[in-house]
């Protein structure tokens, strides 16, 4: 669960961000879209990205829930 501020745009719409992930931002037409789009936003934020990184073969990778 995370925390969103909603803003309603001047010119309509609404404008919705995150503060506990810094740069996740979105908007919408209603406050409706834009919470879907924050939900996307927050879940391509959070998505892993695979990349070609070697490790020493002590280290080791934990995942954990936040």
């Amino acid at each position: 669960r995370l925390r969103v501020v909603l803003e309603p745009g001047e010119e309509g719409g609404n404008t919705v961000y995150v503060p506990g992930l810094p740069g996740c931002i979105s908007e919408g037409d209603t406050r409706e879209e834009a919470l879907e789009n924050i939900r996307e936003a927050i879940e391509l934020y959070l998505e892993t990205v695979e990349d070609n990184r070697t490790f020493r073969e002590t280290a080791e990778q934990v995942e954990i829930a936040v």
